[in-house]
Formats: structure tokens, sequence, C-alpha cells
């Protein structure tokens, strides 16, 4: 049986099959992964430019680095990937979808219920007092450092290098984990703590994992039911066709 085939026989009968994605999702639609040779951390380092004592002691220097991120990620749009797990979550059979990108893709292809791990680049907060605001609503792409009502340097709502993952991310992350029946791994390699624990904690309770990379991980030997080989926005379509 073809493995794909067989991935949409389980999930025809699951309850409460979640989602977990990573940078390879994105990287059809134009966004390379910054750990990637030639990435984003190639030319800034992450322990000097992504890490929030950074941001807190020099503000404008990392925005430096924010800026070259925008001008990759602002003309980004979703890919069939995206458009595919939003139509699984229409489909009722998808209810969560945890993501560790920041990229905003996943909702703007439909997707509702998306648990973001590291946060979301298209908002801003200020550390001083508070404050939220939409991206949009500054000129970024111009490189104009946004500044809060108060007068404070606005940081984008992303989980930088020694800030803690959202509490409410992790709670209802591990929420789902629990319940699922089945975990669909999709663009990531799913071994870094603590989003590794949303496939192994799944995994303890009887659910199956079903893997969709263009390459083998650690994940795929230590706890993948189901690998399915190559780019997700080709194979997580034909999973949808599948279902239909």
């Amino acid at each position: 049986m073809d493995r794909l085939e067989e991935a949409a026989g389980i999930i025809r009968k699951s309850r409460n099959m979640i989602a977990l994605t990573g940078a390879g999702v994105s990287v059809e639609s134009g966004i390379p992964d910054f750990r990637s040779a030639g990435g984003l951390w190639d030319r800034y380092d992450p322990a000097i430019y992504a890490t929030i004592q950074s941001f807190n002691r020099a503000p404008e220097m990392v925005w430096e680095m924010i800026f070259e991120m925008v001008e990759v990620t602002e003309s980004a749009k979703p890919n069939s990937a995206h458009y595919a797990l939003a139509e699984l979550e229409a489909m009722n059979f998808l209810k969560a979808l945890i993501t560790q990108n920041i990229d905003n893709l996943h909702q703007e292809a439909g997707s509702k219920n998306v648990i973001e791990f590291h946060g979301n680049a298209s908002r801003l907060e200020c550390l001083r007092c508070g404050n939220e605001y939409d991206a949009s609503g500054f000129d970024i792409s111009g490189k104009t450092i946004p500044l809060c009502g108060c007068g404070n340097i606005l940081k984008p709502s992303v989980v930088f290098f020694g800030e803690m993952i959202p509490h409410e991310a992790l709670n209802q992350s591990a929420f789902y984990a629990s319940k699922a029946d089945v975990v669909l791994v999709a663009g990531t390699s799913a071994v870094v703590f603590p989003a590794a624990a949303i496939p192994q904690q799944a995994r303890a309770n009887g659910a199956k994992i079903i893997e969709f990379n263009i390459e083998e991980t650690g994940l795929t030997k230590s706890a993948t039911d189901i690998f399915i080989r190559g780019s997700a926005g080709k194979t997580l379509p034909r999973l949808v066709e599948l279902l239909k």
C-alpha cells in the first residue's frame, strides 16, 4: 500500500488529529531556513543579534537584522502546504495546528486554531508598557525603527533566544498532544525541545506519528510510524485529495 494511502486510512479513523510544523513548510513560499547555509544566521550571529539580552541592551542593532528578515519574508505568500493544512481543518480532520514559524502564513491560508510556539512577526510589542501593535501600521520595509506611543522601541512579538515559550502556547500544545490520536509532523525534525515533546507525548498516549519531510530526521527513527518523503507542498495536497 502507498504510504499516503496508508496515512489517509489512519486519518479517516482519527478523532483528534493535530499538526506540528516548522521552517520546511515555508521554504516553498520563499522563506529560507535561517539555519541553512547562506541563511540569516550566517550573516548575523544569533548569539549577538537574536537574544533578548541584546535587544534590551541595543535594540537599534538588533533591528538591523530584523529589517533584513522583513525583506526576505514580507512578499511571501502561503503555499499549497499551508492551504492543505487549512483544508484538513475545514474538513474537521485537523483539530489544532502547532507551528514553530513566525510568518503568519498558516493564518493567511485560512487555518483557524493555530498555536504559535515562537510568536508572530506580524505583531509588535512594547517591553516597557505592554502595548501591542499590528506591524503593518509602521514603515518597517522602509527601515524605520517602530516606536511605541510611550517612546520605547518596539520589539517583534517573537520569541528571542533567552525568552520562554509563551505559557499559553505550551499549555495548549500539551492539552492537544494529550488527546491526539494522530500527529502530522511537517517541515521540522521535531527533535529540539520543547517542541519535540509534542509528538513524543502524543505517541506515549498511543498516537500515530505521520511525518512529511524531504529527508529522514532524528524523529523518523525514534517515533515516526509513517514517513512521507517529499516537499510538504506536494505531499500534503495529495493527502487532502485522498481524504475527499
